[in-house]
């Protein structure tokens, strides 16, 4: 079985999303079709008989559209680019729409909530200029929003009728049997009957056709801005891949395209550049922040036969690499895909409301028409039976539990991977309030994420070790090094000259002051060089015990001392973990 995806045009709401489910899992080989209203996605799995020209075919015979897609970042650009289109274009929609609405609503609702009114508003003798005036304030607002309409009769005409169609139908009867009204006070006046003048009056109901239209534009651009800031959060990810990498062929380099990169090609990443695509390294030495990827905010040394991730940033070093793992088969692309599908999958209970939706609106319709027929019968006039059909449509909620439900799990997840937590699905989302028991990462998620200076152990002269420490590492762009320099802003401290200034693979760094070779690294540096201090060690190897980097400092032949660095508590962190143990969840660190 294979896995498909696909955008989807032309759906509206729920029973959309439920037609095309259920003519896709008709074809054969085809398994689990879930189709994502908010994002107009379709992802499927089926096996080699059933071609993406079948299932285009299918959805199309549905009465939409169906384009295949590969899932590259470029895809998911588009989509962003979608998302961020269609919020604009229903925002000014529903702006206009307000600018009409607004007064419709003010000027047939006024009388009755005692508003002010200009007088040619008032009396059964300016009905005509009453009535025509909303007429012409509603005309605007469905030329507006007139997809609705053709949308909604297209499928209410091809027996498929949804939520569209639903809105059409109140929005259009209550507008119809307000020009019928109009036509009626028209007829009143000229025969001088002025009790049915001041009757159809009350009965336009122009009010609620641009009402029921303006109000769904605005639950719409919701859905919309909704659907941006998911985008948004799964962007956010895409941007932490870089877009070129430097390629090694015959002797000499070449900066080529991302989606150029293939496996088994050798690239160079020099300091400060970000890891184009995983690999393995094949010459040179760099310490690398994995922390976009694994959360471990101290960079990791890598040196000849180690891996590499790609979107991780070499902070310092140079090396050559094996490309091994390009385009979506990437950790970075894996997780993105995560994110994506869980916000294109289903929890159960949001199937469930897709059922219910299914069906929602034929049997609206159904409620309406029996409505109508059931006064008629029961001897009351036509006007009152198409009235309250007319009512049953207007008040019908469009499909609010078919959105609500995707909407939640969307905005969800979405929040979730802005906050660096991955929701691997609808399902695992819905049963999180069963768990038992919380396993928490340490770095970045207990702790702050970034080194800082714990610990400070002088051999003899405390000043000494500030000095020195503080002039070499202000040279390099090490993390730990920054912490240092961090700390070392708050003591009156005179740097030194320091010359001859390298980084040790893997040790640390090495230079000369005043004349002095001075060490600034690791235990295994110093007992490279045959400097040891016993106390020293056996400060580091407690600091060590306690999770915490130890940095040794040695000028000439002398241990100076030991600076501790470690990844602080964050300040929320005990008390989250207190409201978890009062909730009755057990709490484990596993690190």
């Amino acid at each position: 079985m294979r896995k498909e995806y696909f955008n989807i045009k032309g759906m509206s709401c729920s029973a959309c999303a439920a037609k095309i489910e259920k003519c896709v899992l008709a074809l054969s080989g085809v398994e689990d079709v879930s189709v994502n209203l908010l994002k107009n996605t379709m992802s499927l799995s089926c096996d080699d008989s059933c071609s993406v020209d079948i299932i285009t075919e299918a959805v199309k015979k549905a009465g939409y559209e169906a384009i295949s897609k590969q899932g590259s970042a470029a895809n998911k650009q588009d989509e962003k680019d979608s998302a961020l289109q269609e919020y604009n274009a229903l925002l000014k929609r529903l702006i206009w729409s307000l600018v009409f609405a607004i007064p419709l609503f003010y000027i047939s609702m006024g009388h009755m909530m005692h508003w002010p009114l200009p007088r040619f508003f008032h009396g059964t003798q300016n009905a005509l200029v009453y009535g025509i005036t909303q007429l012409i304030l509603l005309l605007p607002i469905v030329a507006i929003n007139i997809r609705y309409f053709k949308n909604g009769f297209k499928n209410l005409f091809a027996f498929s009728p949804n939520m569209d169609s639903l809105i059409a139908i109140g929005s259009g009867a209550a507008m119809v049997y307000g020009i019928y009204a109009l036509c009626k006070i028209f007829y009143g006046f000229g025969e001088g009957d002025m009790e049915i003048v001041k009757r159809f009056s009350m009965d336009l109901y122009f009010e609620s056709s641009g009402m029921i239209i303006t109000l769904i534009t605005f639950g719409k651009t919701l859905e919309a801005r909704a659907k941006r800031k998911t985008s948004d959060a799964i962007s956010k990810l895409i941007n932490l891949a870089p877009k070129t990498a430097t390629i090694l062929r015959d002797e000499q380099e070449f900066q080529v395209p991302i989606d150029k990169v293939q496996a088994g090609d050798i690239l160079i990443v020099k300091a400060g550049e970000s890891v184009p695509v995983d690999g393995v390294v094949i010459e040179g030495y760099a310490s690398v922040d994995e922390s976009a990827i694994t959360g471990e905010s101290i960079p990791v040394d890598k040196n000849k036969g180690d891996k590499v991730i790609g979107a991780t940033v070499s902070k310092n070093g140079y090396f050559k690499m094996t490309a091994e793992k390009v385009g979506k088969d990437t950790a970075l692309s894996q997780i993105i895909k995560l994110v994506d599908e869980a916000t294109a999958s289903k929890a159960p209970i949001a199937k469930l409301a897709d059922k219910v939706s299914g069906v929602f609106v034929p049997v609206v319709i159904s409620i309406a028409l029996i409505s109508a027929l059931v006064w008629l019968a029961l001897g009351y006039g036509l006007e009152f039976a198409l009235s309250m059909g007319i009512s049953v449509l207007v008040i019908s909620c469009p499909c609010a539990l078919g959105l609500a439900t995707p909407t939640a799990i969307m905005v969800g997840t979405g929040k979730g991977a802005s906050n660096g937590i991955l929701i691997k699905s609808a399902r695992a989302l819905e049963a999180a309030h069963l768990a038992d028991t919380v396993v928490l990462d340490k770095t970045g998620t207990i702790t702050e994420g970034r080194p800082v200076v714990t610990d400070i152990y002088a051999t003899s002269n405390r000043d000494e070790l500030l000095n020195v420490a503080s002039s070499i590492e202000k040279l390099s762009e090490h993390p730990l090094s920054k912490a240092i320099v961090s700390e070392m802003q708050n003591y009156d401290i005179s740097l030194k000259n320091v010359d001859k200034f390298t980084q040790v693979s893997g040790g640390g760094l090495k230079a000369c002051i005043e004349g002095e070779m001075c060490l600034a690294g690791n235990r295994r540096l110093m007992e490279q060089n045959n400097i040891f201090h016993e106390e020293a060690f056996e400060f580091g190897e407690k600091m060590s015990a306690e999770g915490k980097t130890p940095l040794y400092f040695a000028l000439g032949n002398k241990v100076l001392g030991v600076i501790a660095v470690a990844d602080t508590l964050k300040p929320s962190a005990k008390s989250a973990i207190d409201e978890l143990n009062a909730m009755g969840v057990e709490v484990v660190m596993l690190t």
